[in-house]
Order: structure tokens, then C-alpha cells, then sequence
């Protein structure tokens, strides 16, 4: 489990395609304190580290997971939202995600307002999917490749969020443009509050 509150935006150093698997390796400043079987989430997306070395780690996606999320559309250079799992006597600075992505949005639009920014994102809405939780609300939270944000101004279809200068240097939100695909998960207290209302 996680808050969406990331720690650092990696650099990937290595891809490699072993089947329908894709092997990430990245650097980031606390690899030495990071170990194997340990989960992180990578934009939003909840994998296992699998080797180490003194300043490089490496997970591996699944097809499923590659089809699902912007993964595999990683490059070398590409930067990567961390944050390792939530230590539970500490506070929910953000909100519960789960690491599991539901789909991809893309950028519609950046708006630059007094210092901070409005990002535009737009989804395929499904509502069948809607009325199991999967849609936005306003005010309500989203993860933004793995990046907890409050929702405004949503429609069936898509949403902004507020991203003041902070997030937008320590995560990377400032490499997202209009036409960049990002993972979102829909809030998982919604999902469960749709899922009751329908018995």
C-alpha cells in the first residue's frame, strides 16, 4: 500500500525485453537501502525489485502490466515517480493507493497559473465501469502516475489537477506535455462505496 506521495523521480538506466517481459532498471539516491522482494511504485505502479546492484535496481513488467500503463513506453533517460511502500505508523500524507494503475489518460492540455499549473487529462470513460467507482469526482482523489492529486473540474471523461512548483520539479510532471500518456488509479474508497450501494 501507498500514500502517492513520491520520493523521487528516478532515471531509467536499462531496458531489457525478455519475452513478453520488460526488465526496468533504474538509479535513484536510495538504492542502498532498497532490497529484493521489496515493492515500489513505479508511476503509480506497484513492482517487485528483483536485483541489485551498488547503485542500480531492476523490476520487471509483466505483458499485462505493459498493456495496462505507460511502462512500456519507458526509454532510456525516461524519469520514473518512486515511492516505496507505506509505513503504517506513519501519517497518510496523501491518500490509500494501492499501486494497482486502472488505465491511462492523456495530457490535453498545461495551463500555467501564477507560478503552479492545470494539467488536462482525459480518459476512455466506460460507464458500467463508472457505477463500480471508476471515474473521478470533484475534489475527490486521483493518482497521477503514482502522484496523489485532488480532482477538479471533472467530466465523464476527464479532469485537472493543480500541480504548484514542488511537485512538478520532484516528480515528473514537468516532463508531461499534451499527448503524454500517464497511469491513473481511481480512489479505492470510491470503488468500495459503488460496490455497496449496488446490493
Amino acid at each position: 500500500m501507498f500514500s502517492g506521495i513520491v520520493e523521487e523521480a528516478a532515471q531509467v538506466v536499462a531496458l531489457r525485453k525478455e519475452q513478453e517481459n520488460l526488465h526496468i532498471t533504474m538509479t535513484c539516491s536510495f538504492v542502498n537501502e532498497l532490497k529484493i522482494d521489496q515493492s515500489v511504485a513505479h508511476n503509480g505502479v506497484c513492482l517487485t525489485v528483483v536485483n541489485k546492484t551498488e547503485n542500480t535496481y531492476t523490476v520487471t513488467a509483466i505483458q499485462e502490466t505493459l498493456d495496462r500503463t505507460n511502462l512500456g513506453q519507458l526509454q532510456i533517460g525516461s524519469k520514473v515517480n518512486l515511492e516505496r511502500s507505506m509505513m503504517m505508523n506513519g501519517r497518510l500524507d496523501g491518500h490509500i493507493v494501492q499501486g494497482h494503475v486502472d488505465q491511462t489518460a492523456v495530457c490535453k492540455n498545461v495551463e500555467e497559473a501564477d507560478g503552479s499549473w492545470y494539467f488536462t487529462f482525459e480518459y476512455n470513460f466506460d460507464p458500467e465501469m463508472a457505477k463500480r467507482g471508476y471515474m473521478t469526482v470533484d475534489k475527490g482523489s486521483v493518482t497521477v502516475n503514482g502522484v496523489s492529486l485532488t480532482v477538479c473540474n471533472p467530466t465523464n471523461k476527464s479532469f485537472q489537477v493543480a500541480i504548484i512548483p514542488y511537485t512538478y520539479e520532484q516528480t515528473n510532471f514537468h516532463q508531461i506535455t499534451p499527448g503524454i500518456t500517464v497511469n491513473i488509479e481511481f480512489d479505492i474508497i470510491g470503488k468500495y462505496v459503488s460496490r455497496m450501494l449496488t446490493f
